[in-house]
């Protein structure tokens, strides 16, 4: 497994564009790639037209020059006008068909690469997403869609298109005048890309500087609105309108920096192009005078270097977008390099029992080879039966939750459902063959009927709200103004937590899972509400093959086997009744909730 804060291998910009051409040519989309060869044809085309309508232009002047007679709609100089505005006309069209063409192909590109990238992150182990922040995966996977649509925007609308003029007018010059033209020009645009690459690569430290500043900045912001009350518990506005400042302030002074930068850029760039459009009206000037060339050669000449001086124009805005962008894209690519940890069998065995029996067969784990958390752990929960996993605060009770989910594989040992080793298992029938009630109740930022809906999204209204009435929620939720359509805030926090965890219930319910795993449901609820949830999980969870992990011991004195953990070891095991009898871990625990007067 890699480590996610340090960086991986530095790909060039050519490999990260190798990774993203199969995208825009995927080997199974025969229509999109007809669309690339025809969105090729109309843009020669374009092009061809676009070097063309200079010489009408120079035509229509030589013409008009050489001719005293009156202009009719019919003469010459005027046909050659009519053709003129014909073939811009013919030139844009052409251009937009292209536009229109390869628009699918880049949106299809875009949606395939956010499609992959999400599939693997979900993909990925639990490991991976403990070290990783949230809110930064998402970020990398949107800086690197905006990525993939700015490097297709400007090589597709401006460095492709603008490389197709270049070779269409330096042959034109070529045929058409002496050499010395084609030479000047080349040299003047290669001076003007050469400069404009060398000063963007000087100013993209300061574009960056501004981007980290301005995250910075934002981070702050948004983690200060979301502590508001801590914030004002402490009175503490001041101390986070200062934290803020200083990334507006470093923002500000790298903007200036930036527009300083951008200035002399432009300035450089008019330098070029003035000089180049200098010398070559000063050679077409003498051509003309001594009779090589026409006044309309004067105007086509120049009329070729602003042609293709105009889409150079936001180059240095372009090349800074696209090296931005190929690093946007290289931290997305990077992800989809992340490894799995935990891989599905090639031939998976099927699981569907309605009813499973769970074995844990001396299995051992550890997170790191110097912090074993269980060791040797053994126990078998039968079918229809109910274990409780229970031990002090670290003792591993909800590591053998995240086992027995294959959020992580056990170090030694086996766990298995109905004698199947579950690694044998796909993960995606290990995972609905159990019900988890956490406990912190986690709800989509959407209606009640969405979150319950989500244990089985396929499943009928009917359904739906049968298990509701099953966790006893129906009633509050038809209470409600908007009912079922009630949207419950971030993370479920409009709704208390007994009606949280109601809607987990019912959630759980609509699964129809062959096993259910409470992992301390209700450790968070206060006494009355936890009695009310604990009444209804032991409702739904009766007949059923049941795996508790408590803290609270209240809570597990009617399962049918009680497993007490102990620095990831089973020191005791039995019924509450003969645990007390023990005299060991558990009754001294018990002991304790007496004491205190809490339920632990």
């Amino acid at each position: 497994m890699k480590n996610p804060d340090s960086s991986l291998d530095k790909k060039s910009d050519l490999t990260i564009l190798g990774l993203l051409l199969p995208y825009l040519w995927p080997s199974n989309r025969v229509d999109l790639k007809r669309r690339i060869f025809i969105a090729f044809f109309f843009l020669t085309i374009s092009k061809v037209t676009n070097v063309y309508m200079p010489l009408l232009y120079k035509q229509s002047i030589d013409l008009l020059g050489l001719s005293s007679e009156a202009l009719t709609w019919f003469s010459l100089p005027v046909l050659i006008i009519f053709a003129y505005g014909a073939a811009r006309l013919g030139a844009q069209l052409f251009n937009e068909l292209k536009d229109i063409l390869t628009a699918k192909v880049e949106h299809y590109a875009m949606r395939e690469v956010a499609l992959d990238t999400f599939k693997h992150i979900h993909k990925l182990s639990l490991r991976f997403h403990l070290d990783r922040k949230t809110g930064g995966l998402s970020r990398i996977i949107e800086r690197g869609i905006k990525g993939v649509e700015t490097v297709l925007r400007f090589s597709v609308f401006h460095i492709c298109p603008g490389l197709f003029e270049m070779i269409f007018v330096s042959a034109v010059l070529w045929v058409m005048y002496d050499i010395r033209y084609v030479f000047i020009i080349l040299l003047t645009l290669t001076s003007y890309v050469i400069a404009t690459l060398q000063m963007t690569k000087w100013r993209i430290a300061f574009v960056r500087q501004m981007f980290s500043s301005e995250n910075e900045s934002n981070t702050k912001a948004i983690d200060s609105l979301l502590n508001y009350e801590t914030v004002k518990y402490f009175g503490n506005e001041d101390h986070e309108t200062a934290r803020y400042d200083v990334g507006l302030r470093t923002y500000a002074s790298a903007a200036i920096k930036g527009k300083q930068s951008l200035s002399a850029l432009n300035i450089t760039q008019g330098f070029i192009i003035s000089i180049g459009l200098v010398t070559l009206m000063l050679m077409a000037a003498f051509d003309v005078r001594s009779g090589v060339m026409t006044v309309g050669d004067f105007v086509l000449v120049n009329t070729y270097l602003i042609q293709l001086y105009l889409p150079l124009n936001i180059l240095g805005f372009a090349y800074r977008e696209m090296k931005l962008s190929l690093a946007n894209m290289e931290e997305m690519f990077n992800l989809l390099d992340e490894p799995y940890e935990i891989i599905d069998p090639k031939d998976p065995i099927p699981f569907s029992s309605k009813d499973a029996r769970v074995t844990f067969d001396n299995v051992s784990f550890e997170y790191n080879p110097d912090r074993p958390i269980l060791k040797n752990v053994s126990f078998e929960v039968l079918s229809g039966k109910t274990c409780a996993i229970v031990g002090s605060s670290g003792a591993g009770k909800s590591t053998l939750s995240r086992l027995l989910f294959r959020f992580y594989d056990v170090t030694e040992g086996s766990i298995k459902l109905d004698g199947i080793d579950i690694k044998d298992m796909s993960q995606k029938d290990l995972r609905h063959a159990i019900g988890m009630f956490p406990q912190d109740t986690v709800l989509f930022n959407d209606t009640i009927y969405y979150n319950i809906a989500y244990g089985n999204p396929n499943a009928p209204k009917e359904a739906v709200i049968e298990a509701a009435r099953l966790a006893k929620i129906h009633d509050f939720v038809e209470s409600l103004p908007q009912g079922y359509e009630t949207r419950v805030g971030e993370r479920g926090l409009k709704l208390s937590g007994g009606e949280k965890q109601r809607v987990a219930i019912a959630r759980t319910l609509l699964k129809r899972p062959a096993i259910f795993l409470f992992d301390e449901a209700t450790s968070a609820l206060d006494t009355q509400t936890e009695k009310e949830i604990q009444k209804s999980i032991k409702d739904v969870s009766a007949n059923h093959t049941t795996l508790i992990i408590a803290h609270r011991l209240s809570t597990v004195i009617d399962a049918d086997e009680i497993i007490v953990l102990d620095h990831g070891q089973i020191v005791e095991r039995g019924s509450h009744t003969n645990l007390l009898k023990a005299k060991g871990l558990y009754e001294r625990m018990w002991k304790k909730q007496l004491e205190s007067g809490a339920e632990i």
